[in-house]
């Protein structure tokens, strides 16, 4: 069985439905899809499908704590360069200064 809760493009859906097909895979448990918000209709085929929709974060409280986390980051990537979720492609990109200095 196979239980993806993380992001659609981390399992080959195409390997997947096809391992479903040949037996291979007993059942899938999916709440993140590829193509989000589309679900491939080929999945809708399979009793061994339960499919979901990704309701992680749709508490007022898991908001909010996003809502400061984001800001948190920003507030600190503008004034020191850096936040505490660095997203790895862009660690080496700074701010440009905010200060109207026309060499920045």
């Amino acid at each position: 069985a196979l239980v993806n809760t993380a992001r659609g493009k981390v399992v080959d859906e195409a390997a997947m439905i096809r391992a479903l097909e040949d037996g291979h895979l007993s059942a899938v448990g999916l709440d993140v899809f590829p193509d989000e918000p589309a679900v491939n209709p080929r999945l809708l085929a399979f009793p061994q499908a339960t499919l979901l929709p990704h309701m992680g974060t749709e508490t007022e409280e898991s908001q909010r704590k996003m809502e400061v986390r984001a800001l948190t980051n920003l507030r600190d990537y503008l004034t020191t360069g850096s936040g505490s979720d660095v997203v790895p492609e862009l660690k080496d990109v700074r701010p440009k200064s905010l200060k109207g200095d026309a060499n920045a």
